[in-house]
């Protein structure tokens, strides 16, 4: 699994799951799910801003918000929304997910969602915290102790 970390972008594991979400939608009809699609586009739009405030934040102090190289981070993030999350930008990534998961109607679909989280949990978060631990040591494990994984 080592071969693994940090080697597929998280947007792509996230299209990736989207398009198994959507063959076991067009395989395996019949699991309806009855959510508005107001809702489903809500979780969404949040999900999009839970993702690209924190890129914001990133380019703001001028460290690297590319996943594929966590030791590369010169600043540690701990403000904003950080105090409540210590990966929004996978969270919002895991909401788009959901919430174009709920517009397809299929209870089947929305097992791609958790698929995604274990995934980005071990192979990009695991390893992105092992390179913050030894990048920013004490600092980190102290932001670690007092800001949840995911929220």
């Amino acid at each position: 699994m080592h071969l693994l970390e940090t080697r597929i972008p998280p947007p792509l594991v996230m299209l990736l799951c989207g398009l198994a979400g959507w063959a076991l939608d067009g395989l395996l009809p019949g699991w309806p799910l009855p959510v508005p699609a107001w809702a489903a586009v809500s979780i969404g739009v949040l999900g999009l801003l839970l993702n690209l405030l924190p890129k914001w934040t990133f380019g703001r102090v001028r460290t690297t918000v590319n996943p594929l190289r966590p030791a590369s981070s010169t600043v540690l993030v701990t403000s904003g929304i950080y105090r409540y999350s210590r990966n929004p930008m996978y969270l919002g990534q895991a909401l788009v997910l959901l919430g174009a998961m709920l517009l397809l109607r299929n209870a089947l679909a929305l097992l791609v969602v958790p698929l995604f989280v274990a995934w980005i949990t071990r192979l990009q978060i695991v390893p992105e915290e092992r390179a913050l631990a030894a990048r920013f040591g004490a600092r980190y494990e102290a932001f670690r102790s007092q800001v949840r994984r995911w929220l």
